[in-house]
Order: C-alpha cells, then structure tokens, then sequence
C-alpha cells in the first residue's frame, strides 16, 4: 500500500497529541526539548500538508480545531500501534528477560499507568532479570478480551461492574464529569437533568469504553433500563481526544474528572451540574485463573499499586496529579 504525500510522520503527529494534552505550544516544546518557533512552523507545515487547519492559536493557548480532534484521535491509534511495533522489537532483541503484559482501559492507561509503572520499576532490582513491562491501551471490553485469550497477563478496567468470567481487586476510584466550554450554555450555574443529558449528542468513548457503560447505567439508573440517548456527538477512542474536543467547544464531553482537572481549575473547562447522576466508578485490577494475582511480576505490580494507594490515602500530600511528575 503506497500513502499519499497528506499523512505526517510519527514525530509530527506526536506533537499534534502533545498540543491535545497540553493546550500549549510552549509546553509541548520544553517537554520535546525544542523551541516554541520550531514546534509552531512543524504544525504549519504539518497543516500545509494535509490541507485542513489544526491548531486554533489564541493569547491564553492554543486547541484543537475539530479537523485537528479528529486527526489526533486517528493518529493516537497509529501512535498506539507504532509503540506496539516498537515494544514488539525491543522484545525480540532482549528476550531474554522476562515481560509483564499489561493491557489497561484508556484512562488508567493514559493518567495513572505512567505514574504507577515508574515507581515500580524504581522500586525493582535493575539488572539482566528485570522484567520488560508491554502496556497495549484498549477500551474495557477489549481489555477483558486481551486477559481472557492470554494476550496479556493482567488487565486494568473502568467499567461499573466486575467483568463476569475473570477476578479482579480494586485500585483505586474514579468519578466521571460532564464538561463544556466557558462560553457553552450549560456552563451557567443551573442542574442539568438526566433527561436533558439522555436526549444531547455528547462527545464520550466508543460503545464498549468503561466510560460510555458508567455513563449508561448512570442514565438507566435514573430513567430506567432501555432508556434512548441520543446519538453521540463524537465517538472517540482515547480520554486525551475527548478533552481536545471539549476544548474546542462542540460539544458537552463525558470524562474522567482526572484528565480535566487543571482545565476545570483554570476556567478552560466548566463542569455541569447533574446531582441525578452517580458518576463514580472503580478502577480494578483484573487476571485470570486463580483467584490471586498472577505470581511474579503481575503480583508484585498490583501489590505496589495498592501500597502507594494506600500511602495516598493515609498521606494526601504524597498525591501528584497525572502528568505532574509522572505521579498518579
């Protein structure tokens, strides 16, 4: 299959995703360690080549269009396949160190994985026999599936319930959020009514994300089972994309509150009032076979996750928020 001359390399793309995450172009370019001129002329150039414009750039920072949404959340995936092919390589030149294969649910994967995965390896005795840890982000069906076929050897879920056929242990707690733009009108101080939030297309996860189930069986909860909800505004795959779409203002965005928070506390975002929902949701760890972890390095990452939890709990301040620092 030859590509036409419109689709930008890796390196490109990821600066897109990073604009996406960071809402910034300064940023992005201290974390790629280039300067913000450089960052700007590679997605001029990048606009140039696919013919649409990406990027809106204001004096408070810059977002996705919904050209650019779109094409993040196309080029997440293929980032996602290329860290598969890369993570893929790397295992066929060491293998002969022992792998751990993770499989998680986007949020984890994205906000609190990170965090998690470089304490543990921190923490592990370096040398020829650590363990090389392969993470594959999916959403939560497809997540069970991976465990349940022995593509990977723990899985992390979202969903509102225990996945039937597999055990699991809860690590942690997540709530959802309804967000949209400043300028949005139900950015005014009033409730919004289960009703109200079942008959507006939405921008949320594909069917099959443990945000789109949590939020389903909020509104079943509330309006009783079967209950029609509109369309969805955007479908998309990963919790960074929802956010750009939010961002841009088109449509009110079902998320964790964990990726917004530094939006909702500068004012980019603004959280909807639903007091009818229960939003919250458990974060598990999932495997199986036997009813414990599996043993070795599954076991010994689950066992840290749950004691830096729990350090969390007892010591708020040990707390970082995801992508400050790495931490959770």
């Amino acid at each position: 299959m030859v590509l036409s001359g419109h689709v930008p390399d890796l390196a490109a793309l990821e600066l897109l995703l990073g604009v996406a995450r960071e809402g910034s172009l300064n940023s992005v370019a201290r974390k790629a360690g280039v300067s913000q001129q450089a960052v700007s002329a590679r997605i001029r150039a990048m606009e140039k080549q696919t013919g649409v414009t990406l990027v809106h750039r204001t004096p408070r920072g810059s977002t996705l269009t919904v050209e650019g949404v779109m094409v993040a959340e196309w080029a997440a995936r293929l980032l996602d396949v290329a860290a598969d092919l890369d993570a893929g390589i790397a295992a066929l030149r060491t293998g002969q160190r022992a792998r751990l294969r993770v499989s998680a649910s986007s949020t984890i994967s994205e906000l609190l994985l990170p965090g998690w995965l470089a304490s543990f390896r921190a923490g592990t005795p370096q040398g020829d026999n650590a363990p090389e840890i392969v993470l594959t982000s999916a959403n939560t069906a497809m997540v069970i599936t991976h465990v349940t076929d022995g593509i990977a050897d723990i899985g992390f879920t979202e969903g509102p319930q225990q996945p039937a056929g597999l055990h699991g242990r809860a690590v942690g707690h997540d709530r959802l959020a309804v967000v949209v733009a400043p300028g949005h009108p139900w950015a005014r101080p009033r409730p919004v009514s289960a009703a109200e939030l079942a008959g507006t297309p939405l921008v949320s996860r594909e069917a099959g994300s443990g945000t789109r189930d949590t939020f389903s069986a909020a509104l079943a909860a509330v309006l009783g089972p079967g209950v029609p909800q509109a369309p969805a505004a955007l479908s998309l795959s990963t919790t960074a994309a929802i956010r750009a779409a939010a961002l841009t203002g088109a449509a009110p965005a079902v998320i964790s509150e964990l990726a917004v928070a530094d939006d909702l506390a500068d004012g980019r975002l603004v959280a909807v009032r639903t007091p009818e929902l229960d939003l919250r949701r458990t974060l598990r760890a999932v495997w199986d076979g036997a009813t414990s972890p599996p043993s070795g390095a599954a076991r010994d990452l689950i066992a840290h996750i749950l004691t830096r939890q729990d350090q969390e709990r007892r010591d708020p301040r040990t707390r970082r928020r995801p992508g400050a620092g790495g931490g959770a």
